[in-house]
């Protein structure tokens, strides 16, 4: 597995995380006491899915300045 599809699966699994935390909560199924460590985890996947998305953003930035070199001496 190469880093683009290591941080594609990443993201997939922070957005499910996600979904699947505020689906349960909707819902009703956490108790009061368990609520701070599931809004902790809910809040660490958001955290990874930014930290990926602009790593990937970083990516595409040097993919698209890199090919600008012309292999000109100065």
């Amino acid at each position: 597995m190469n880093n683009e599809e290591f941080n594609e699966l990443g993201m997939k699994v922070g957005r499910s995380t996600v979904a699947i935390i505020d689906a349960i909560v909707q819902r009703g199924a956490f108790k009061g006491e368990e609520l701070s460590t599931v809004g902790q985890l809910r809040d660490q996947a958001i955290q990874m899915i930014q930290e990926l998305e602009a790593r990937q953003e970083e990516g595409e930035v040097e993919a698209v300045e890199a090919p600008a070199d012309t292999g000109k001496k100065k």
